[in-house]
């Protein structure tokens, strides 16, 4: 069976109640999808009303619920009248066999907002009506498509705006202030290396901190961009290593040749081999950001993307960098107190599940080098659209 594109569309009411992750996790666990793109959506009204119009319109829908979901659409997705700030919308792509179908299995029908906790609509939706079935509340938690055809028409209309009303989102509704403190967080990728509920139960640890998500991106690191990114790291390794590096080169070669290293030999060995080691390691991180090993990439090509996954995400609001690296935890897992991401999810100091900014100043540097802001979304469109 050839693979497919489906998308998934959190509510503005998902992410503002912080079920990002838990509804993350639901997808991302599926076997035979894999999560391949994200943007972050602040929709202006006449992309509202258009959306609105298309799903009363579209035939794979079932006509009893095309007007409730445009009438909700119009009712969530639109910017405050009074302030104009916008509404938060994030947009996932999975792509794989029988995508479509998987989803809407996954997501459930709005029915079962009432009967069923094994959905995503079952655990975070609502459809609540009265003894005569007229409707009282309605919240879907996602928005799907039912089929391939009706999925190109709904990505079609959003790739519209998906450059002057997607990215980094600026002005989004219940931020406490327009200079919200801003930090990045990188979900590595050892949370991808197979189908799993890791990506959103690290999201959904971050969701503690009471910060916002204001962008949203798949990402996969090109070896310059890693280079770029982690170049700070280079020169603290090749000092930090120096030392232990040297004292057990020395031990080695005293137990090879029975005597004593002379001071000239270990100046030597600290001068040449603990730089070699120090920049051996900044290697073997290149190599798990982007699964190539730099040495070996050609220079022509060292932008061009790797092929290691990750999630970044942008988190917005007062003390973001704090908040974020509390709940973090240190580099090195087995030092992290419980409850922490990396003591939850890390393995080691490199394979410790995500990265965040430990300062405003290294976020913006950082979120100068990924851009977050880059529209991923046309090349999978065109790949299954055009």
């Amino acid at each position: 069976m050839a693979k497919e594109l489906g998308f998934v569309m959190i509510t503005p009411h998902s992410l503002h109640k912080s079920r990002t992750g838990g509804i993350i996790g639901r997808f991302s666990r599926i076997e035979g999808l894999e999560l391949v793109a994200a943007r972050m959506f602040g929709p202006n009204q006449q992309l509202v009303d258009r959306f609105a119009k298309q799903l009363r319109t579209m035939p794979d829908i079932a006509p009893d619920r095309r007007d409730l979901l445009a009438d909700y659409v119009l009712r969530a997705f639109g910017p405050e009248e009074k302030t104009g700030q916008t509404h938060r919308v994030m947009l996932l792509l999975f792509e794989g066999e029988n995508a479509i179908k998987k989803i809407y299995e996954a997501a459930g029908g709005l029915n079962d907002t009432q009967e069923s906790a094994d959905t995503v609509r079952g655990t975070y939706g609502d459809c609540v009506r009265d003894l005569s079935g007229s409707l009282l509340y309605f919240e879907p938690a996602v928005l799907i498509a039912p089929t391939p055809a009706s999925a190109g028409q709904m990505l079609a209309l959003w790739l519209e705006y998906a450059d002057q009303d997607a990215g980094i989102i600026k002005n989004a509704l219940s931020l406490p202030d327009a200079d919200a403190e801003r930090t990045l967080v990188i979900i590595k990728p050892d949370n991808f290396r197979f189908p799993s509920s890791r990506p959103g139960n690290i999201i959904d640890l971050f969701a503690h901190s009471g910060l916002r998500i204001i962008a949203a991106q798949v990402h996969r690191m090109s070896p310059a961009e890693a280079a770029e990114f982690y170049g700070p790291v280079q020169t603290v390794l090749r000092e930090k290593l120096c030392g232990r590096t040297t004292e057990k080169a020395c031990a080695v070669l005293e137990k090879e040749f029975s005597f004593p290293m002379p001071v000239e030999v270990k100046e030597a060995l600290s001068k040449t081999l603990g730089p070699c080691f120090g920049d051996r390691q900044f290697y073997e991180i290149i190599k798990f950001m982007t699964g190539l090993w730099l040495p070996d990439v050609p220079e022509a090509e060292q932008n061009t993307e790797g092929n290691a996954r990750c999630l970044v995400l942008i988190y917005a609001g007062k003390n973001a960098v704090e908040k974020i690296r509390t709940i973090l935890g240190p580099t090195d897992p087995s030092k992290a107190q419980p409850g922490s991401v990396r003591k939850e999810y890390g393995s080691d100091i490199m394979v410790n599940a995500a990265h965040a900014s430990d300062s405003p100043e290294n976020a913006l540097r950082e979120i100068g080098i990924i851009r977050p802001d880059r529209n991923f979304l046309i090349k999978w469109f065109e790949k299954y659209y055009k």
